[in-house]
């Protein structure tokens, strides 16, 4: 079984070599194991609470994109999407927003921090504070919420928000009598490396103090690493590893030999000049690769608009339905949606029957099954099988599914099933949205009267 894992990356700025160290280099090795099913999103919803420089913002989202397809991300083996592509996670989140409390929200820690400056400073405490920053944790459980996710990498201020997104989903959980949404987990990688800046502190934009992963080339990121302060010992006196900068982000990048060298170097009074060129070098010799299909991303955006499309069609197709079913359960089914069992009055014996499996074989000679309805509507064709144990395989594990476990894959006037991976079974093709979207109801409904059943 593989856990699916989400991160979130907030669009508003350049990336640097911090970054690239605590977050993007773990995610994207993360994601090529086999048990894990990686989402990855740019949080452009996000950066409007934190920015309103729309160039910034858009320039971010590019260099964002480019920057994790160049470090090795996958777009074949994981889901990659702008979450302003994704139309369900505004509409979650406002179905979420309903059953937030207040009192939850006050307590955030963005909240908190915002309201004690102002009272600091002696202003008003809701000063300049939006109604985004106070709904964030609610977008973010929506982002999670949204497709299922078990875990989520964050940094520790961050648990909160996870705690706050597994309330909601309990909450929703509980008041509609149903487990629709997977409760997430936090993830803490106490080992992910976080590297000091050149002044010494924890690298970051907030500081000013970064060195850039790809902006201004090779010759920038030679600059910038000749800036990092050291102490003044000079070249032939016995420099202190332990306490040196250069040290730490050189060990982040070298092998366990390469660390064993310039370790010795050091103590051997190797100056600092020297010091940083060697470091230069290093990190070159990694990111130089990285930087020629940066570049090469850079400059063709519309190839990465068509990654993310297609990584956003693969995201709907997990929150589409999820969606349809939420609206379901909140009353806001279309008209033309057949009610579920539960609001039909008992009143004739049709209504005991149950969904059933029809099979028969193609002309070419291959097996196939449909699924009908207890009314006799079909709800289902599977795929075409040469070996009818393989198709019987396929409906029994239907079966057993149940309508929320379900893996849709959403289509222009339809949705297909999958399962481990492969698709085995579609809905017709109905007239137009609105008629597939209210079709996805009863078909839940179907396959939670079969496994009843089981």
């Amino acid at each position: 079984m593989q856990t699916r894992v989400l991160t979130g990356i907030t669009t508003t700025g350049t990336p640097h070599l911090g970054n690239y160290l605590g977050a993007i280099r773990p995610a994207v090795e993360a994601s090529r194991r086999d048990d894990v099913d990686a989402f990855y999103f740019m949080a452009d919803y996000h950066a409007l609470i934190k920015s309103d420089d729309a160039a910034r913002i858009e320039r971010s989202r590019l260099e964002i994109a480019a920057t994790w397809l160049a470090a090795g991300l996958d777009p074949q083996r994981v889901t990659f999407y702008r979450q302003s592509d994704i139309p369900e996670i505004p509409e979650l989140t406002w179905f979420l927003t309903c059953i937030a409390a207040k009192g939850m929200l006050n307590r955030a820690h963005a909240y908190k921090a915002a309201v004690d400056k102002n009272t600091e400073a002696g202003d008003d405490t809701d000063a300049g504070i939006t109604a985004g920053l106070y709904m964030y944790p609610v977008l973010m459980a929506a982002d999670i919420l949204a497709f299922d996710a078990h875990k989520v990498p964050v940094g520790r201020d961050q648990i909160q928000h996870i705690e706050m997104a597994r309330d909601l989903a309990q909450r929703f959980n509980h008041i509609h009598g149903h487990d629709f949404f997977v409760l997430p987990e936090a993830v803490i990688e106490e080992q992910v490396a976080t590297l000091p800046g050149l002044d010494g502190r924890k690298m970051s934009k907030s500081y000013d103090n970064t060195i850039p992963l790809f902006a201004g080339g090779k010759k920038q990121l030679r600059d910038t690493i000749m800036r990092i302060v050291t102490d003044s010992r000079l070249p032939g006196e016995p420099k202190d590893p332990d306490t040196s900068s250069l040290f730490t982000i050189f060990r982040a990048f070298a092998s366990e030999t390469e660390t064993a060298a310039f370790h010795a170097a050091l103590l051997d009074g190797l100056g600092w000049g020297d010091a940083k060129q060697v470091l230069y070098e290093r990190i070159e010799t990694d990111v130089a690769p990285m930087r020629e299909r940066y570049e090469a991303h850079m400059a063709d955006p519309a190839g990465i608009e068509v990654i993310l499309q297609q990584g956003a069609l693969k995201a709907r197709a997990i929150a589409t339905p999820k969606i349809a079913a939420l609206r379901e359960a909140l009353g806001l089914r279309s008209s033309s949606a057949k009610p579920d069992s539960a609001s039909r009055p008992k009143q004739t014996a049709k209504q005991d029957k149950l969904p059933r499996f029809a099979s028969f074989r193609d002309a070419d000679g291959n097996f196939r099954f449909r699924l009908f309805s207890a009314e006799g509507e079909e709800l289902l064709l599977s795929a075409s099988f040469t070996d009818p144990k393989a198709a019987g395989i396929v409906q029994k594990r239907l079966k057993m599914l149940g309508g929320a476990d379900a893996v849709m894959q959403i289509r222009p006037r339809g949705f297909a099933i999958e399962m481990d991976g492969e698709h085995v079974a579609s809905t017709p093709d109905y007239r137009d949205e609105q008629a597939r979207d209210a079709a996805l109801a009863p078909l839940r409904h179907a396959l939670d009267q079969l496994a009843a059943q089981d």
